[in-house]
């Protein structure tokens, strides 16, 4: 009632389920679903996995009362651009509703506040490995054991060679990355990547 009430939009069907809601997608083609999770049969999270995967698909706003993380980020896996909960104001429902169908994608400040905080307490990434110039691969599989700690002989054994190969790859790679000792090999293997911080 409320979406129907507000001039520039326009209503094209409604569903009871997460079945007729794709059947009706699928046929009536709206610019946007405003799709729920519990409904009977199929949910609200397959149902809209279905509608993003078809040929012509509209865009899918989960509005719930569900707004815990797994709802979130189970919606955002099947293609939902946005994510509401019931109790926010209805102009921010309509707004959204609108956001969305100009191509953009909206959650729920609240919801929104929640990732952020979660995604600010994980520890971040170690760094993607990057390219060494002037060093062999079986260098750089001797820099990343060294990186992590291994001694000469652990790395022998890992890489079915003799200690003495291995003191020699690591001479090499001294020379070769211009390195004081050992340890400073193991700070560039950390600054390339190859190895997780100590």
């Amino acid at each position: 009632m409320v979406i129907t009430d507000a001039p520039d939009v326009e209503v094209v069907g409604e569903a009871a389920t997460g079945g007729e809601a794709v059947r009706l997608a699928g046929d009536l083609r709206p610019d946007v679903v405003v799709m729920d999770i519990r409904m009977p049969g199929m949910d609200g999270i397959e149902a809209t996995r279905l509608i993003a995967a078809g040929s012509a698909p509209s865009r899918v706003i989960v509005l719930t009362t569900f707004d815990d993380d797994d709802h979130v980020y189970a919606a955002l896996r099947a293609g939902a651009a946005g994510f509401l909960v019931k109790d926010m104001a209805l102009d921010d429902i309509l707004a959204a509703i609108r956001v969305v169908a100009a191509g953009d994608a909206l959650i729920a400040p609240g919801v929104t506040r929640r990732l952020i905080s979660e995604f600010a307490a994980r520890p971040a990434p170690a760094p993607a490995p990057r390219p060494i110039a002037g060093i062999t691969g079986r260098e750089r599989e001797v820099l990343t054991l060294v990186g992590r700690g291994r001694s000469n002989a652990e790395i022998a054994a890992d890489l079915g060679i003799s200690v003495a190969t291995v003191k020699a790859y690591v001479s090499r790679l001294l020379a070769k990355l211009d390195a004081r000792d050992r340890v400073h090999l193991v700070i560039i293997a950390y600054e390339t990547g190859l190895a997780p911080a100590p």
